[in-house]
C-alpha cells in the first residue's frame, strides 16, 4: 500500500460513523504486509481514545493473523521443531516474546545439567541429575492449586512462574533433554503424558521395528521426574483396561504434543469465559489438522 493512502487511512480511524471504520478496517486488512509499527506511532501521538481502541484492536487482529500463519507453517514442515510450535503459539498470547531471551534460558537450564554428567553416568543416573537441575534447583513444578490456569501453558509463563500443566513441563523436559542428546520421545499416556528412555544400541539392533523393547523406562514430568519401570506401567493398565496398550508402543509426534496443548488452552479459557480466545485457538487448532 502506498504510503499517503495508509495515512489517509489511518487519519479516518477516528471517523464517529462505525461504518465509516468498517470500511476503513477491511481496506487496511487486505494488506498483507501491513505492519503493527505504522499503527503504533499513531496510537502512541494520539489523545483520543476511541482511535486507540480502535488501532489496539487492529494491530491485536495483524499479529493473530501473521502468528497464524506461522504455525500453520510450522506443521506443514515434513520434520516440526518442538520449540518453534511451543515458542509460536506462546506468541499468540505475548506478540512481543523474544526467541533469543527463551531460547537463553532454556540453554541455561541444560548447560547446569551438562556440567553435572560424564559418560560414566548410567542413563537413570544421567536422568537424576537432569531432575535436580530442573525440580530441586529451579523449583519447576505442577501448578495442582490452579492446574486450569491458561498461564500454566506458555513457555514464558512457565519459565518465569516455574508452574505448568502436565503437557507443557513434560515438553520443556523434552527440550532440555533433546538438547542434551538423552534418547527421550514423548509418550501420550492417559491423564498425563509421559517420556520414554529409549535404549539406543538396541534400537539400533531392532532398526525401529521393536519400539516398546528398546524402552529403557518411563519418566513423569508432572511427578518432579519420578522414573516408572515397565512393571508399574502394565500395573496400571491392568486397572484401566480402557486403555489401548499401543500408546506404549508410539511416540507421540511433536505436532500432536502441540495440539494436546492447544486443546488444553482452550478448555482453560471456556473455564474463564474468555470466549474471544477460545474461537481464535480454535482457528489455531483448526490449521493444524
Amino acid at each position: 500500500m502506498e504510503r499517503e493512502k495508509l495515512q489517509a487511512l489511518i487519519s479516518l480511524l477516528d471517523d464517529p460513523d462505525e461504518a465509516v471504520f468498517k470500511l476503513v478496517e477491511k481496506e487496511l486488512l487486505k494488506e498483507e504486509d501491513l505492519r503493527t509499527d505504522e499503527l503504533e506511532n499513531v496510537w502512541e501521538t494520539s489523545l483520543d481514545e476511541l482511535m486507540q481502541n480502535r488501532i489496539e484492536n487492529l494491530i491485536q487482529q495483524i499479529q493473530f493473523r501473521e502468528t497464524s500463519r506461522k504455525i500453520q507453517s510450522w506443521s506443514t514442515k515434513e520434520s516440526v521443531d518442538l520449540f518453534e510450535g511451543f515458542f509460536l503459539l506462546s506468541k499468540y498470547q505475548y506478540p512481543e516474546l523474544k526467541e533469543k531471551s527463551i531460547r537463553s534460558q532454556l540453554k541455561k537450564i541444560a548447560s547446569d545439567v551438562w556440567l553435572e554428567i560424564n559418560n560414566r553416568l548410567t542413563s537413570i543416573e544421567k536422568i537424576t541429575v537432569l531432575n535436580h537441575i530442573l525440580f530441586d534447583v529451579n523449583k519447576f513444578s505442577l501448578n495442582a492449586n490452579n492446574l486450569q490456569l491458561p498461564q500454566n501453558c506458555y513457555l514464558n509463563q512457565l519459565l518465569e512462574t516455574r508452574k505448568g500443566n502436565a503437557i507443557s513441563l513434560t515438553i520443556l523436559y523434552a527440550l532440555v533433554a533433546r538438547d542434551l542428546g538423552f534418547p527421550i520421545q514423548i509418550i501420550d499416556f492417559p491423564q498425563n503424558p509421559l517420556l520414554a528412555y529409549i535404549d539406543q544400541e538396541v534400537a539400533r539392533k531392532a532398526m525401529g521395528d521393536d519400539y516398546d523393547s528398546n524402552v529403557l523406562f518411563y519418566i513423569n514430568p508432572a511427578n518432579n521426574g519420578a522414573i516408572i519401570g515397565r512393571k508399574e506401567i502394565e500395573y496400571f493398565m491392568k486397572k484401566n483396561e480402557t486403555i489401548d496398550e499401543s500408546v506404549l508402543t508410539t511416540p507421540c509426534e511433536d505436532r500432536k504434543i502441540i495440539k494436546l496443548l492447544i486443546k488444553n488452552l482452550i478448555e482453560s479459557y471456556e473455564l474463564v469465559g474468555q470466549n474471544e480466545k477460545v474461537n481464535d485457538l480454535s482457528f489455531i487448532a483448526g490449521l493444524l489438522e
